[in-house]
């Protein structure tokens, strides 16, 4: 019988929706253990009236309806809805000892709730982001940020770029490192033996030919064919305009949008609230909610776990077919 994955969460920004939306966790089941890296007396805090805390002990799962909290220490008193960068590097902690529990074997993956990129920054420490603190950690030169939900899977050549400089980010050496990496984990990670890649253009069209733009010929047409050649699936370069119609979809396993806004308006329109974002590329299986740490709604009970739930349930299926 496979043994039960057992994941880490760490619970993000301890002034955001983190903490609360972990606590909700115990309220549901799932095929995997799940530990959540924080303060253990801020998550009994946040966890009042809605679950019972306790201590992680690796031998001794908790029964259902009990959140596992393995200690990590806060910084300084946190409160619902402000931000304190005294906590700045209590994030990071987690971050870190959530890292090296996958790296050790400890943990099968982490699912990440929120954190506040602007505070981590303020408390001293220069931070874009969970993809790229994991990758520094982790020695990974590429990652590839793909986004799940409404029964899609949507990965970025390009991230978070400004519009005038995609173009010239765009290149054969991206390209095919970004396709090579969504590919393998696509296989490795979603258990998908051949997987069909739909491919967007760059241009309005995909082109047309060269009259409304050069890219799809000259880069993205050549690296398709050179990854056909080695046994790729891969459709395009195909208009944007008409590869996100039910028909085209229903022919690829993935998507692969050449920047930010043209992949991912169509994925949040059909999944808000239950995205998943994924990190492929690291060694390490990485998932995370696709929302901020909403601090007006901290410690008010109202923040919807949709996204937290869909993000463990992922993880989980990834770990499953990873083992």
């Amino acid at each position: 019988m496979r043994a039960r994955p057992v994941l880490a969460i760490t619970s993000g920004e301890p002034a955001g929706v983190g903490p609360e939306l972990c606590a909700q966790l115990a309220s549901r089941a799932s095929r995997a253990r799940l530990v959540v890296l924080g303060d253990i007396g801020l998550m009994r805090e946040r966890a009042a009236g809605v679950a019972e805390v306790r201590a992680f002990k690796r031998s001794a799962p908790a029964p259902a309806g009990v959140v596992e909290v393995l200690h990590v220490p806060l910084a300084a008193p946190a409160v619902p809805g402000r931000l304190d960068v005294a906590n700045a590097r209590y994030v990071l902690a987690l971050l870190d000892r959530a890292l090296d529990g996958c790296r050790g074997g400890e943990f099968a993956g982490v699912v990440t709730a929120p954190v506040h990129k602007g505070v981590i920054n303020d408390g001293g420490v220069p931070f874009s982001g969970h993809t790229e603190y994991f990758a520094e950690r982790t020695g990974t030169p590429r990652v590839v940020m793909m986004l799940v939900g409404g029964g899609l899977r949507v990965a970025l050549a390009t991230t978070h770029l400004p519009l005038a400089a995609v173009p010239a980010a765009i290149t054969r050496e991206l390209l095919e490192d970004t396709l090579r990496i969504l590919h393998a984990d696509l296989v490795g990670r979603f258990g998908l033996a051949a997987p069909r890649i739909l491919v967007a253009g760059l241009n309005p069209h995909a082109g047309e030919g060269g009259h409304m733009g050069r890219e799809e010929i000259d880069v993205i047409v050549p690296v398709l064919d050179k990854l056909r050649s080695a046994g790729m699936q891969l459709v395009g370069p195909l208009p944007a305009d008409t590869l996100f119609v039910p028909h085209t979809l229903a022919q690829g396993d993935a998507v692969l949008a050449m920047y930010h806004d043209q992949g991912l308006p169509v994925l949040k329109h059909v999944s808000f609230g239950g995205g998943v974002n994924v990190t492929l590329g690291l060694p390490v299986i990485r998932t995370s909610v696709d929302h901020g740490t909403a601090l007006d709604l901290a410690g008010t009970g109202r923040a919807d776990p949709g996204s937290l739930f869909a993000a463990v349930d992922l993880a989980t299926g990834m770990a499953e077919a990873a083992s």
